[in-house]
């Protein structure tokens, strides 16, 4: 009935003289309350349009956009600009803003809104988003794709759909896409359980990998390939999950081992790079220049009699506490120093993980928990930085939230950081974005843009892991599946 009533609302309106503001109105100090929380926001220059609701439903509403010598007027249940009309606007506001006036009726009365600014720069995004999409059922994957999004537009496209390789009772779990400096045609993925295997896609040859060996703990897990050379890091990691009634962090993902261990893509060979029985290592990550390899170890020593490592780290799960190192490495030799403290997070009784670094190099972001591995359960995980100039950490407070901020990833030129957070509702991961200008100052983070504002708190799925790229995954899903379903390449072990 609301959807019927507002298609004829508008309908009736664009017939009569197409958008018009309001002769007759209060105006109020107080800017409207809008979902997206599009206020005050930075957005790159080539982001699609953005689209938003009024919390409190109005009988009807108008958005007045200008910028520079252009203007808009948009009307509706939710305000959407058209893509051409929103393009022109963007582009007069380029380095500037826009700015929005609002105006809505309640009970035939019309309210004019204290007006706000969208900020527009001249840094450009990434024109491509990929995720995992994951239902936050904490056990079920019977629906799981790995999906693309273009964020110049609103086009959605799935890269590899589980179900192709689910079979009834034998279902199939798919994670961890990762892509080399930002390129679809070299990524990788890992598809557990039925026609398990590692994916890898190297300019044109697709391959699946059986890592499992005698001498490496698990097959790879998290990875992080090298920026140029045929090398991928992973930790290797013994995973379980345990379920928390009172705890209002539903559920802990653990580690009871984790070593990390490189892998050469060309020579399908293996090797152990640090496994350590005390150390509980993960999250690799490079800089842009390839010389330096960051991650997280957590130190945990298991008691003598310990017959079950699950449950003793479950039981003592608050005293795992996860510092980040690094390591140089040479790209002539392919050697590995040693390790490196980086921050202590234990000694401030905290758990950093997930080490990201910039493309300059200039900022390493983490996310910073009281303990554990696994940020997206914890509700106070928040975002965290350090100047790699000075070694100075701080909180991210204009990123973070009430609720958790989780998984983060660099834009290619560096000016944008794309992060998981659930702000909104405390249940599901979205995708926010955050502009940080050249003096290490951040913007308010904004949401996904969707055609319909409305959509995220309908859709009943988490984005899970979004990674940046500069163009496409053209390969389709059935040519992944296709190749998931024949014979793995076993991976040849090497010492160091």
């Amino acid at each position: 009935m609301r959807k019927t009533f507002l298609m004829l609302m508008v309908a009736v309106v664009t017939a009569a003289c197409g958008p018009h503001l309001p002769e007759h109105y209060t105006a109020t100090d107080e800017q409207p309350d809008i979902y997206p929380d599009y206020r005050g926001v930075t957005v790159p220059v080539n982001i699609a349009p953005l689209t938003f609701v009024m919390e409190r439903e109005p009988e009807q509403m108008v958005a007045h956009f200008t910028a520079g010598g252009e203007e808009l007027l948009c009307d509706g249940g939710h305000i959407a600009p058209a893509p051409d009309d929103w393009q022109r606007l963007v582009r007069a506001a380029a380095g500037k803003g826009i700015g929005v006036e609002v105006y809505a009726c309640y009970s035939g009365q019309w309210t004019k809104y204290k007006p706000f600014d969208i900020y527009v720069s001249n840094d450009s995004i990434d024109p491509y988003l990929s995720y995992r999409l994951i239902s936050p059922s904490y056990v079920s994957y019977e629906e799981l794709t790995i999906s693309q999004r273009c964020l110049e537009n609103y086009d959605e496209r799935v890269v590899y759909d589980n179900m192709l390789c689910s079979e009834e009772s034998r279902g199939q779990c798919i994670n961890c896409h990762n892509y080399q400096q930002y390129n679809p045609r070299r990524m990788q993925f890992h598809a557990r359980q039925n026609h398990g295997g590692t994916v890898i896609a190297y300019d044109g040859e697709i391959r699946k990998i059986n890592m499992k060996h005698d001498s490496i703990l698990s097959a790879g897990v998290y990875p992080a390939w090298h920026p140029w050379l045929k090398l991928i890091v992973y930790s290797t990691n013994n995973t379980s999950q345990t379920f928390q009634v009172t705890n209002p962090n539903k559920i802990e993902v653990f580690d009871a081992e984790s070593d990390l261990i490189a892998y050469d893509v060309e020579r399908n060979e293996v090797m152990n790079l640090e496994n350590d029985t005390t150390e509980l290592e993960v999250f690799p990550s490079w800089t842009p220049d390839g010389k330096t390899l960051y991650y997280c170890s957590a130190h945990f020593e298991y008691g003598d009699s310990a017959a079950d490592h699950g449950k003793e780290i479950i039981r003592r799960r608050r005293e795992v506490k996860y510092n980040i190192y690094r390591k140089s490495f040479d790209p002539q030799t392919r050697t590995f120093g040693e390790r490196v403290l980086v921050f202590d997070a234990a000694s401030l009784d905290m758990s950093a993980t997930l080490p990201r670094v910039s493309p300059d190099g200039r900022w390493l972001i983490f996310t910073m928990a009281k303990y554990g591995v696994f940020h997206i359960w914890h509700r106070d995980a928040d975002l965290w930085a350090i100047d790699l100039k000075t070694g100075t950490p701080r909180m991210l407070d204009a990123l973070n939230s009430k609720d958790t901020e989780s998984y983060h990833s660099w834009s290619s030129n560096g000016r944008w950081l794309v992060f998981s957070s659930r702000r909104y509702d405390g249940e599901y991961t979205r995708p926010f974005f955050a502009h940080i200008d050249k003096d290490g100052q951040w913007s308010k983070p904004f949401e996904l843009p969707a055609a319909d504002p409305d959509y995220h708190r309908q859709f009943m799925k988490c984005y899970n892991v979004p990674e940046f790229m500069l163009e496409p995954v053209t390969i389709t899903p059935q040519q992944f599946a296709s190749v998931l379903k024949g014979e793995a390449m076993p991976v040849k072990y090497v010492s160091r």
